[in-house]
């Protein structure tokens, strides 16, 4: 795993403009970043990331089926108990799901260790299957990079692929909040795969949604939201005012409701005790139930957070870096200290996609903190050797 000094191309901007990648730079700082990349072995892909990504899908799923008809662990995760009969029948009818993606820490050397599972909601999709496949096409194209690089992306293949098994009646309703400039490109972007895999598509912003008198979700236009794609997350909508006609109504979510389980940093946990000693865990306890083999060096993490908000570390029992944001009010899990590689200045943060519920593709996200955050970098990457 090396990280390789390159020359950003000199037409970035206009690709980025004639692509819509419209938050290619983020409060005057670059977002996206192709002043250097990260190159890695074809072993280091598959033995290192693409292979533990699918052993930890498979025993996340099985997790799934544990917690979704146990009480103790639903209450353990803070979901909603009126919900839990929502959640419980999305996955006994086998509700599809789309994507998520795995967050490892990695440095090219040993088992990459799961920092967190962002299952339902996780952004830079576009970034990762797209813009980053772009660069590396023109990078070739250039001379800079040679012929017979490659890179461990297949997501947009796997997402159209994807998009065309879920039941939807032929149309896919998609929506994200108003005042995301990142989200609703990222929606864009997946609207355009639903249209490749043959399906009719409509637009609405999470606000806009309305409820007929029969109870059913509608658009702007009183149309019935029939299959519903939101990047808005499940432990929102679980409390929301409309929150009532969930159950009732006869729109299909993706994500599945299912997803509140692993969406939820209680996984972490779960998944440590249920395979203790796994190469790709972490000790990991709730808050309160913390044990010997968690050390002294340990992450604090909100049930519920986002873009590391609420994050704390401390190290060697002293409390060293910290996040502020809104979460925290459920409760926290503690999950041993796995420190991000270093280069430079940046700490490097590797996130594994799942598409269909395989390994897909790479974002990999730096930041000068070890905590990632919204406004980390994206830096692309490629597979030599």
């Amino acid at each position: 795993m090396l990280r390789i000094a390159c020359a950003p191309r000199p037409n970035l901007l206009q690709r980025a403009n004639q692509y819509g990648f419209d938050f290619h730079t983020i409060d005057g700082e670059p977002y996206w970043d192709e002043n250097h990349y990260y190159q890695f072995t074809l072993q280091q892909i598959e033995r290192d990331l693409e292979d533990p990504t699918n052993e930890l899908e498979a025993l996340c799923m099985d997790l799934v089926e544990q917690v979704v008809r146990d009480e103790y662990w639903l209450t353990k995760l803070q979901i909603p108990k009126h919900q839990w009969q929502l959640i419980l029948d999305s996955w006994r009818f086998k509700e599809p799901s789309l994507y998520g993606r795995m967050d490892f820490a990695y440095n090219g050397n040993g088992p990459a260790k799961l920092l967190e599972y962002n299952a339902d909601t996780p952004t830079s999709i576009y970034e990762a299957a797209f813009f980053q496949w772009i660069w590396l096409e023109d990078q070739v194209k250039a001379g800079t990079l040679l012929r017979s690089t490659d890179q461990f992306n297949s997501i947009q293949e796997k997402l159209i692929a994807q998009m065309a098994k879920i039941p939807s009646d032929g149309e896919m309703h998609f929506a994200c909040c108003q005042d995301s400039t990142e989200d609703r490109a990222t929606v864009e972007y997946l609207e355009d795969c639903a249209q490749q895999a043959g399906l009719a598509t409509r637009f609405i912003y999470v606000e806009d949604i309305g409820v007929n008198t029969k109870g059913q979700f509608t658009d702007l236009d009183d149309y019935e939201i029939s299959c519903l794609f939101k990047l808005y997350p499940w432990e929102w909508m679980l409390t929301d005012p409309f929150s009532d006609y969930l159950a009732k109504s006869k729109t299909r979510f993706v994500e599945p409701a299912w997803k509140a389980i692993l969406s939820n940093k209680g996984i972490l946990p779960l998944l440590w005790q249920f395979h203790k000693g796994h190469p790709n865990l972490l000790p990991s306890y709730f808050e309160g139930e913390q044990k010997a083999d968690l050390g002294n060096s340990y992450c604090k993490k909100p049930l519920f957070s986002r873009e590391g908000a609420n994050i704390s570390l401390i190290e060697d029992g002293k409390p060293t870096l910290a996040v502020g944001g809104e979460y925290g009010e459920e409760g926290y899990i503690y999950q041993s200290l796995s420190p991000l590689p270093r280069f430079n200045e940046s700490f490097t943060l590797i996130g594994s996609w799942v598409v269909g519920h395989e390994a897909a593709g790479l974002t990999i996200r730096e930041d000068n903190s070890l905590i990632t955050k919204d406004t980390s970098r994206f830096v692309p990457h490629v597979i030599v050797g």
